[in-house]
């Protein structure tokens, strides 16, 4: 496999600012992914209320916006190694930008399920492309940057959802009527960081899997990377779902109280990745990654034995520094080893779990109880520490290559 960058790196000052502009603009473009996302997330229950809709349609939408993120992950992570990541994620934060719009017009059922698909095709290519930047500029820079490329991803998600409650709050606002100005305004932001992102974003390499004219293979250790995109995908998403939810029923408080689980989910995750560069730079990625599944596995053990209020918490912050350790290291490794290509196969994996692993949870929840049916997210993670040892050492290992 060969590989052509101009992100190359090199001691010349103005390279120096060429690379700290780049890592600026893939910054950029995971924040404005999260706050479109975010937006999505939080004005769920207002397009419900919107088009007239229940449970049932809800699902339909969501799996046709999943099917149409997964194929596009597909197209999105071939296009980024051909043509460059640069261009599929600036073509690809459009559709996010179309969907936003589509959602502030949509009245009725269909139009609404157009917003969802759009959504699955913007986020799908760039969710792959991005990362697959992300892991360029961090090659020319020789120091880890990818958990603060997913950190910012987390605070834009936090921005766009928490757009809803101040529209609400500043133009007393509420269900449907609050689906178009909380739109358009994302729309409107997304658009013009898109023109700022046109400008800064560097043109990326691009990746050629063949040798001596042959297409190469897949190496064996993405499908490794793969397996732990799904017990880490699952765990996530677990933790983003049910955590409000199961402080809520098993300390027996309110659900205004027991939304804590979440707020110390997403809050010490964030904390992490900001941190998490760091710790790369001086443990390794493999280090990292065995330490965050630690983590999250003692923290979904530790909330299947407690039921006070104070534990419980405790429990789900340290999922939350866990789970948010091992994504950006997972995608990092998979995308210095295979670029797109294996991106996009590791993050369909960790997609596609992130999405069904709640309804799975769900299921088994009917079975075993809410309390202790997050004993098989902890066994998950706590197979990802011994996934772990499959990953290379340093980022000198990391170097794009075919077995």
């Amino acid at each position: 496999m060969t590989s052509t960058s101009t992100l190359a790196p090199t001691t010349d000052l103005t390279a120096s600012l060429a690379r700290t502009r780049a890592a600026v603009a893939v910054t950029v473009l995971f924040a404005v992914n999260g706050m479109i996302l975010g937006g999505y997330g939080g004005t769920l229950p207002s397009i419900r209320d919107r088009v007239g809709i229940d449970a049932t349609h809800i699902a339909i939408m969501l799996f046709c916006g999943s099917l149409a993120g997964i194929a596009s992950m597909q197209i999105g992570g071939r296009l980024a190694d051909s043509i460059g990541a640069r261009k599929v994620s600036l073509a690809a934060l459009p559709l996010l930008i179309a969907a936003a719009v589509t959602f502030s017009l949509a009245t009725s059922f269909p139009i609404a399920v157009l917003g969802a698909v759009f959504i699955g095709l913007g986020n799908g290519a760039m969710d792959v492309a991005m990362n697959a930047l992300g892991v360029q500029v961090e090659a020319a820079r020789r120091k880890p940057i990818m958990s603060s490329f997913h950190a910012f991803w987390s605070l834009g998600s936090f921005v766009g959802a928490g757009s809803v409650l101040i529209t609400a709050t500043l133009f007393g606002l509420t269900g449907g009527s609050i689906v178009a100005p909380v739109m358009i305004t994302l729309a409107s932001i997304a658009a013009v960081v898109l023109v700022i992102a046109v400008r800064i974003t560097p043109q990326a390499a691009t990746v050629q899997h063949k040798v001596d004219g042959v297409r190469t293979k897949i190496p064996r250790i993405a499908w490794l990377l793969a397996i732990m995109a799904l017990a880490f995908g699952l765990s996530e998403g677990t933790a983003t779902d049910w955590s409000a939810l199961h402080v809520t029923e098993v300390a027996n408080v309110d659900s205004t109280t027991g939304s804590l689980g979440l707020v110390a989910v997403t809050g010490f995750m964030v904390i992490i990745r900001l941190l998490g560069d760091r710790l790369v730079a001086r443990f390794g990625r493999r280090a990292v990654v065995r330490f965050g599944g630690a983590c999250a596995a003692v923290g979904y053990l530790t909330v299947t034995l407690v039921s006070g209020l104070p534990f419980l918490l405790a429990g789900w912050a340290l999922v939350g520094f866990g789970v948010g350790m091992i994504a950006p290291q997972v995608y990092a490794s998979a995308g210095h080893i295979g670029g797109g290509r294996v991106l996009a196969v590791v993050v369909t994996f960790g997609y596609a779990a992130f999405l069904a692993g709640p309804a799975v949870v769900g299921f088994l929840v009917n079975h075993l109880g809410l309390h202790h049916a997050m004993i098989i997210p902890a066994v998950l993670c706590a197979g990802i520490v011994a996934l772990a040892a499959t990953m290379p050492r340093t980022d000198t290992d990391l170097a794009p290559s075919e077995h």
